[in-house]
């Protein structure tokens, strides 16, 4: 059953990198803060690349001004990959988290197989707005098109 606004985001433990891979809890991470968790199929990919990710780096400034202490940016990848694409954009504001196993994926249910193109299960495309643990808000694409989690449809309703 997939995660609805009002739950409390699931302790999952996440990977990020300092100075080498880490393993984070979801719990410490959005804990007293107001995040926007913001997930895509693949580091690399052609839409998370050319699209997803450089909106939100364009935006940046104007979602921190919303009120928005953290911007995370997860997908089913090692943290190494989500470390190199962090750095391709010589990004330092937005956190890159890993869920090399696909755990979340599974357990929030934001979730598609993409096993025919040989990527696996992989999440789907969303933000989340996630005050203190609890979720807030959710733009879920429903899968690995690009509407709803786009920087500029999020800031319309921050």
């Amino acid at each position: 059953m997939k995660l609805k606004i009002n739950e409390t985001f699931p302790n999952v433990d996440l990977y990020m990198f300092d100075s080498g891979p880490k393993k984070v809890s979801a719990s410490d991470l959005f804990a007293n803060k107001n995040c926007l968790l913001v997930a895509v199929p693949g580091a690399f990919t052609p839409t998370c690349s050319e699209n997803h990710l450089p909106g939100y780096i364009k935006s940046k400034d104007k979602i921190f001004k919303k009120n928005i202490d953290k911007i995370f940016f997860v997908s089913v990848n090692d943290p190494f990959v989500m470390n190199e694409w962090g750095k391709k954009y010589n990004e330092t504001d937005i956190v890159f988290l890993s869920d090399p196993f696909a755990e979340l994926a599974k357990i929030i249910d934001f979730k598609m197989d993409l096993t025919q193109i040989g990527l696996g299960v992989r999440l789907s495309r969303f933000a989340m707005l996630i005050r203190n643990n609890i979720v807030e808000k959710i733009f879920d694409d429903n899968g690995g098109e690009l509407e709803k989690s786009k920087a500029d449809e999020v800031l319309k309703i921050l």
